[in-house]
């Protein structure tokens, strides 16, 4: 290869890097949600849901941020529960990881998992588990999912639910362990910090 062609082809090689750093896949952000008690790292500036769970002839607020990169969606949803209700913790992750796992067809124990860490905000790190879940097929469709739950106590005896998740959907079905232990998703689950 001639000097010249090989300074092209160098050239041509940091243009497409530079046009890939600014695709929205590698558009990391940090977002700080000091009202949800957690700072994220995702790969795309998140939309922000309000909506009310009913649960138990109560309204429980939750907040789910949100961002849809190609065929994936990161989210993370939040729950906060006071002193009160913070009784409800234990039955109200059971339902919510029901939801999902009745869907994969699977049960906690039966579901793929791995042991993960997670790591809280004054750098203290605590074990927790990681849920691998492939969906009954909608036709064309193929949906797989990476799910973690993290329950936090609060000074004040209050309660978060964090449901942290990324939904991939698209025309073949991936094996959900080995596709969501690339780095992409990896960060997104590692840099998630409650307080």
């Amino acid at each position: 290869m001639s000097k010249p062609a090989f300074q092209k082809l160098g050239v041509f090689l940091v243009f497409a890097f530079l046009l890939t750093a600014c695709s929205p896949k590698l558009d990391w952000r940090s977002v700080q949600s000091p009202q949800e008690g957690y700072s994220a790292l995702f790969p795309g500036k998140p939309e922000k849901i309000e909506r009310r769970l009913p649960y138990q002839n109560q309204a429980i607020p939750q907040i789910l941020e949100a961002v849809k990169i190609e065929d994936d969606i990161y989210s993370v949803s939040t729950i906060y529960l006071n002193k009160e209700q913070s009784a409800l913790a234990p039955k109200l992750l059971e339902q919510l990881q029901g939801n999902l796992l009745n869907r994969a067809s699977v049960n906690l124990e039966s579901a793929v998992s791995a042991d993960a860490l997670y790591q809280t905000a004054n750098r203290q790190r605590i074990a927790t588990k990681d849920y691998f879940l492939e969906f009954k097929s909608a036709g064309a469709v193929e949906q797989s999912m990476r799910v973690r739950w993290i329950t936090r106590v609060t000074p004040g005896n209050g309660a978060w639910i964090y449901q942290l998740s990324v939904l991939h959907t698209a025309p073949a079905r991936v094996d959900a362990k080995k596709f969501f232990s690339e780095e992409s998703y990896s960060n997104f689950f590692d840099e998630f910090r409650p307080e």
